[in-house]
């Protein structure tokens, strides 16, 4: 009887997301006069590229990366980490950022954000999220619904849209920008109408 030694998959590691690192936290993002942030499109399936381009720049950029779960033929659960925008990253800059984005060759479009501090807060929140291991499902297509603040537990404060999903609430928090987002599970008494 011969046995086959069986390896494990290589996991890769997950690739820088945000750059700098504070990009998010800092004040001033989204209310300069002079900077905006533009929604890159990219070419098909380059994100990571585009951001690993972008770094060595210091072109601050911003795209949401989650695991995704998935189960192998042979039983293993493997974890990929995906854009949750699929194409898209932000960048935040003025008109020489853009041209350089544009240079990387990884870019099919490039669109300038009109509200930069409503997308700066919308981003805010999906990086909390993220960073919460909150269980996420990716939206997109969004519906008008009744606009809703979170009063209690671990995501007071947030605001977004209840959506109903197989019998089930969630709370919507959306790039509305981009007509996406993504929603959490959340009880009716945690919420209240704004």
């Amino acid at each position: 009887m011969k046995f086959i030694e069986i390896y494990p998959v290589p996991i890769l590691k997950q690739e820088i997301e945000l750059f700098p690192p504070d990009l998010l936290e800092r004040e001033e993002v989204g209310k300069e006069h002079d900077k905006n942030w533009w929604a890159i499109y990219t070419t098909s399936r380059r994100e990571k590229e585009i951001m690993r381009r972008l770094e060595p720049m210091g072109i601050p950029f911003y795209c949401p990366i989650i695991p995704v779960k998935k189960r192998s033929p042979a039983g293993r659960i493997r974890v990929s980490y995906l854009p949750m925008f699929s194409n898209y990253v932000f960048v935040y800059g003025n008109q020489e950022t853009r041209y350089q984005a544009w240079t990387t060759n990884c870019v099919s479009q490039c669109m300038e954000v009109p509200n930069g501090q409503e997308l700066t807060k919308d981003l805010r929140q999906i990086k909390h999220l993220i960073e919460v291991g909150a269980p996420l499902t990716i939206e997109e297509l969004l519906q008008p619904g009744n606009p809703v603040r979170v009063k209690s537990g671990l995501f007071a404060g947030y605001e977004g849209v209840i959506v109903e999903r197989r019998g089930e609430r969630h709370l919507l928090v959306a790039v509305n920008f981009l007509q996406q987002g993504v929603s959490v599970k959340i009880e009716d008494f945690a919420v209240e109408a704004i």
